[in-house]
């Protein structure tokens, strides 16, 4: 309840605000997913980019917190989103990650409820339309959008 409050916060006192969200890829065919606990699907990990932070240092921080994946290369930026369904100020930066180690599996905390890799072929069905439309544009070369 306290993260909704915050979300909800923030959502209304800050200016623009922007987020990253990465398309963490295997080698093996798998993307990497997270359920929060505050709103629901699965979702491309990610979150918002703090003051005197890098979209790059946001990335790494992001996928450490949410499923204890680390860097190996760096991300590579895919594209910047209006998401409007947030609000009207709200940016998006994408990253692909294919180049990672992760330490140990995420175990469910006050943010995440579950991070996993499924594979590109079958995602699960709660997976939100913008995070199938961002894979969809990576993986089968589908045009950017302007908004999420």
């Amino acid at each position: 309840m306290a993260g909704r409050g915050l979300h909800l916060y923030f959502r209304l006192s800050r200016g623009m605000t922007l987020g990253v969200r990465a398309a963490v890829l295997s080698e093996a065919g798998e993307v990497l997913l997270v359920r929060h606990t505050y709103t629901p699907g699965w979702h491309l990990p990610g979150g918002g980019v703090e003051p005197n932070e890098t979209l790059a240092d946001a990335v790494a921080k992001e996928l450490r917190e949410e499923a204890n994946v680390a860097l190996t290369a760096p991300a590579v930026l895919h594209g910047v989103f209006l998401n409007r369904h947030t609000s009207d100020r709200d940016h998006v930066a994408v990253f692909i990650v294919r180049a990672f180690t992760q330490s140990t599996s995420k175990q469910p905390d006050h943010e995440i409820a579950e991070a996993r890799f499924f594979p590109l072929s079958a995602l699960p069905d709660k997976t939100t339309p913008g995070t199938r439309r961002r894979l969809a544009e990576i993986i089968d070369g589908t045009a950017l959008p302007a908004e999420w």
